[in-house]
């Protein structure tokens, strides 16, 4: 891997994480995040993947949603 794949890498990570934390109720599909964030499915399993393994995201059936979505009680 290259330093500019590397700093790619690091950025879509950053945009993925960025947006659940901003919409707390978001879930997505793998298909819909890789059309919303405009990368190839590949990339797009790989990074939520990550995502999934660093306990910031779960995967419940076929979505991808924060790894903190209802584990509160207001």
């Amino acid at each position: 891997m290259t330093p500019e794949s590397n700093v790619r890498a690091a950025d879509i990570h950053y945009r993925i994480w960025n947006e659940f934390l901003e919409m707390p109720g978001l879930r997505l599909t793998l298909g819909q995040a890789c059309r919303l964030w405009d990368i190839d499915p590949a990339t797009g399993a790989g990074v939520l993947q990550d995502l999934v393994d660093a306990a910031v995201l779960r995967q419940v059936g076929g979505y991808y949603v924060r790894a903190d979505l209802g584990r509160f009680t207001a």
